[in-house]
Parts: structure tokens; sequence; C-alpha cells
């Protein structure tokens, strides 16, 4: 199998959404999981108001049977989108996620270039997940 043979495979799996539809995955309660390398983050830009967890460590912490999951990784159901920088390693990694169960994993066509390209790099931040964990962090 080549790497573009298993990149076919991951998307065949996918239902993908493009950097217009993202607003509304996110009001619908979708996650925006950035992940990027902090080098290339540093390069690129951030995207505000996503969920910073380094492929190395995603299906970890976002497996709802693991010891080192995050709190909002609390069932099967949540729906998470994945994004990396062109939204190559953001299919195999949503894949990987579909594989553990995570049904509505997915990722985003394009990647953070594809949101940056169509002025949203901001989207997030308005997300009902961002907004809790704004609140949260506020009563501190």
């Amino acid at each position: 199998m080549t790497i573009d043979q298993m990149l076919d495979n991951a998307r065949a799996q996918l239902e993908r959404i493009y950097a217009f539809e993202l607003p509304e995955a996110l009001d619908g309660g979708a996650i925006l999981v950035d992940i990027r390398p902090q080098a290339q983050r540093d390069r690129e830009g951030t995207l505000p108001g996503a969920l910073v967890i380094e492929r190395n460590v995603l299906e970890w912490r976002l497996d709802p049977t693991s010891s080192a999951r995050l709190a909002l990784a609390g069932d099967h159901d949540v729906a998470w989108v994945v994004v990396c920088s062109e939204g190559f390693t953001s299919s195999l990694a949503a894949a990987a996620l579909q594989q553990l169960g995570l049904h509505r994993a997915t990722d985003l066509v394009g990647g953070y270039q594809a949101l940056k390209a169509a002025g949203l790099l901001n989207v997030a931040v308005r997300a009902p997940h961002f907004a809790r964990a704004a609140d949260a962090l506020a009563a501190l």
C-alpha cells in the first residue's frame, strides 16, 4: 500500500467538512482540534478557540476509555473536527479516531490554510466548548 492509497482509504471513512461548513458544525457542538506541532503553529499561526492536541497523543486524549483522556472526551458521540496545516495528516488522524469508535470524528478539507484563506481563523472562539472553558477560567 502507498501513502496515497492509505490517505484515500482514510478519507473514504470520513464525512469531511469544508471551511465554510465549520461555523455550523461548531454551533452544533463539534470541537475543533488542532494537531499541528508547536513549531508549525509558531511558524503558521495559532487557531484561537481550537483545542490543541499534538498528533502523537491524540488517541490517548480523545478515547473515552483512556486514563489519559481529556474531560471533553466523555463518550464516543463527541463530534471532533481535526485540523492540520493542509488537510492530509488530519485525515489519517480522524480515521484513527473513527477506528477507536469515535464515529463522529472528521477533518477539515484544506486544514489551517483553508481557514486562513477563508478568513475564518477566529471561528472557534464563539464555539460552545470554548465559551465554557473561558467562563471556567474567568471564575478562578
